[in-house]
């Protein structure tokens, strides 16, 4: 699962939370929102883990100049 925006699978996942902690849903449909929060998670945490080494490497020059040097792209998902 790739994101675009951060901001917007957070609140995709909260709404996934809110409907998982009502006692309207089947155990299927329960159980297909867990999985679709699951992966939902994997995927801002990833976009969280990328975001976190840019910011190593524009604070980790040596000369203390701010650089911005982009995080090159993963693939294999």
């Amino acid at each position: 699962m790739e994101l675009k925006d951060f901001e917007a699978g957070l609140q995709s996942l909260e709404k996934i939370v809110s409907e998982l902690e009502s006692e309207g849903l089947s155990l299927e449909d329960s159980l297909k929102k867990f999985e679709e929060g699951i992966r939902l998670s994997r995927a801002l945490n990833q976009m969280l883990d990328e975001a976190e080494r840019k910011v190593e490497l524009l604070i980790g020059q040596p000369d203390g100049q701010v650089e911005f040097i982009p995080f090159p792209e993963e693939s294999g998902e």
